[in-house]
């Protein structure tokens, strides 16, 4: 074992500790599958990203990113804090202004502005019409009305996430779902527009309340704080079918206790996912 740096990022909090952490250990080449899930599963954090010497010299480094029990291809506020802790480290980009992440996603341009930075939305592996059965089983698992989900659809770029837009968000912060195990996974996004029309007023700057939920197999459901990676595909769906219009600010992890605002921009080719990242832990740990 030796000592690597470590840093656990807050990412897209409104202030200090209000966002979603991940822990970010640098210089991890050599460690092995099995260690890097072992420290994943110790640090108990929605996840764990290791960065690695890249494969290809358009990317600045190469990151492995996984929960407590598994490894994801792509995830959105582990991108953003790895980013965020490999430039705190004193790394610097082939491009000043732009991190280029390899991933099992391929390659994701990260764009820094100060404390801010923005990922660009990849690819969904699947979207479009939900079958009525799933969106049945969704409905059960969330204890929502079926009459009550407005739209739906895949909006999946990696976990698996199926969208549901509700009437409003407050429908969409009352909703207190099934929290017993089941025997399939499911991975699911509830959004909801403020507004007129939209049953709440604005809170300042917030345009959409967004909420997410994981069924792991034979585990408890649990409420991610605030998803990168949900809010990129909600943000392809949302704004492709007319529902919203980029620019605009989503919050999300208010039933938790947290204030995470997730802001959706868009230019000619690509839509970027961004919020405030701040370093809260810095040091080194023994692996």
């Amino acid at each position: 074992m030796s000592a690597r740096p470590f840093r656990q990022v807050d990412v897209f909090g409104s202030g200090p500790y209000r966002g979603n952490p991940v822990a970010v250990i640098l210089d991890a080449d050599g460690l092995s599958d099995a260690q890097m899930q072992r420290i994943a599963t110790w640090t108990n954090l929605s996840e764990t990203t290791f960065v690695l010497s890249p494969t290809t010299p358009d990317a600045d480094y190469r990151v492995r990113i996984f929960t407590v029990t598994e490894e994801l291809p792509f995830a959105g506020h582990p991108t953003l804090g790895t980013a965020r802790a490999w430039l705190d480290a004193g790394r610097t980009p082939h491009q000043p202004g732009n991190v280029v992440q390899e991933c099992g996603a391929g390659l994701v341009p990260v764009r820094v502005d100060g404390e801010s930075l923005a990922f660009a939305a990849p690819p969904r592996i699947r979207q479009g019409a939900v079958e009525e059965t799933d969106l049945a089983v969704a409905c059960d698992r969330l204890r929502i009305a079926r009459d009550e989900v407005v739209d739906a659809a895949w909006v999946d770029n990696g976990p698996g996430w199926l969208g549901l837009l509700l009437a409003d968000a407050s429908r969409v912060l009352e909703c207190e779902p099934d929290a017993s195990p089941r025997s399939e996974r499911g991975f699911y996004g509830l959004v909801g527009l403020y507004g007129a029309g939209h049953g709440i007023g604005h809170p300042e700057g917030v345009d959409l309340e967004v909420r997410a939920f994981v069924y792991d197999a034979g585990a408890p459901v649990w409420e991610d704080p605030v998803t990168g990676s949900l809010n990129a595909s909600l943000a392809q769906w949302l704004t492709e079918s007319g529902r919203i219009e980029a620019p605009y600010v989503a919050r999300q992890g208010t039933a938790m206790g947290r204030d995470g605002r997730v802001s959706v921009t868009a230019d000619a080719e690509e839509i970027w996912v961004g919020g405030f990242t701040r370093v809260a832990v810095a040091g080194t740990i023994q692996a």
